[in-house]
């Protein structure tokens, strides 16, 4: 287990805007709780990964609240926490690095949004060799209008991208599993 870091991406307060419209699991964050709660007493290592948008209107901007992180994951002091600009979290980073330097060749993923910056993530995580574990009930995504104005729910969008990424670039669980096997 020392060799396996929970990666929490993206969990900033823009995410509460009513600008993403209506998004599914509510429960994400509660579950990220759990997670973070069982790596902090069992002194495993955590890295927080934080979206600092270069769009002039994004909430994710960093001269605007909602690039602050939420409550419930919250960096301790001694937990690390790398920025980014684009989806993927080894792009721009020393992500990589940082996890190869310390004997990291595992991660378990949890954030936001699922076909966003959590999917880039875990299929790099995964083309880079890193065996990766993402937590289906500790991610969360938006309603989507497709190119062709085909309206997609959040929960579609959510289901069909764990189902690429499951045994291709990760292997899926749920919280209690990850919860279960990490114990």
């Amino acid at each position: 287990m020392k060799n396996t870091a929970l990666l929490v991406i993206d969990v900033q307060k823009g995410f509460d805007d009513p600008c993403w419209g209506k998004r599914n699991n509510p429960d994400t964050e509660s579950n990220i709780a759990l997670l973070l709660s069982k790596w902090r007493k069992k002194e495993l290592s955590i890295i927080h990964i934080q979206h600092c948008s270069v769009e002039p209107n994004s909430p994710l901007r960093p001269a605007f609240p909602g690039n602050e992180f939420k409550d419930e994951a919250l960096p301790l002091i001694n937990e690390k926490i790398f920025t980014k600009t684009v989806n993927s979290a080894f792009i721009g980073t020393e992500l990589e690095d940082y996890l190869r330097s310390h004997g990291i060749n595992s991660l378990v993923v949890v954030g936001l949004t699922t076909d966003h910056c959590v999917s880039t993530t875990t299929r790099m995580a995964g083309n880079l060799g890193f065996k990766v574990t993402l937590v289906s009930d500790a991610t969360a995504t938006f309603d989507r209008l497709g190119h062709d104005g085909t309206e997609y729910s959040a929960n579609e969008i959510h289901k069909i991208h764990l189902a690429s990424l499951n045994e291709e670039f990760c292997v899926v669980r749920s919280t209690t599993e990850v919860l279960r096997e990490f114990a």
